[in-house]
């Protein structure tokens, strides 16, 4: 019998093998993102403090008030910009970008082109 580990398992083991080696720090906060299957969520972390700093989601009612749907790459596209805004505001211009396991390409891509457009480096 074949014994396949799930895609969860397999993200989740990508996902430690990039936090291994990606690490927030005051100067430059790390921007984690995470999917589910119905929302999207990110956090700019400082990990020598361990204090979120910025956050948004599409859980929240003033994003998703703006969003006809919560799980497309339009809602992804929008939190970034509504991180980006809020990261510049609170003065962070400067990330580190954990994509959380995820492959870089429609939501997450996404994301992170709407946060850079919005005014965060990384």
């Amino acid at each position: 019998m074949i014994r396949k580990p799930s895609k969860a398992a397999i993200r989740r083991k990508k996902h430690w093998r990039l936090r291994h080696r990606l690490n927030g720090t005051a100067e430059r906060p790390r921007l984690a993102v995470f999917r589910s299957d119905k929302h999207f969520y990110a956090q700019i972390i400082d990990d020598q403090a361990g204090n979120t700093l910025v956050s948004a989601s599409t859980v929240q009612k003033a994003v998703q008030s703006e969003l006809e749907k919560t799980n497309n790459v339009e809602a992804a596209a929008y939190l970034g910009t509504v991180v980006g805004k809020k990261a510049v505001e609170a003065g962070i211009t400067e990330v580190v970008f954990d994509r959380g396991g995820f492959i870089y390409q429609g939501k997450i891509a996404a994301f992170a082109d709407a946060a850079r457009e919005a005014g965060l480096k990384f």
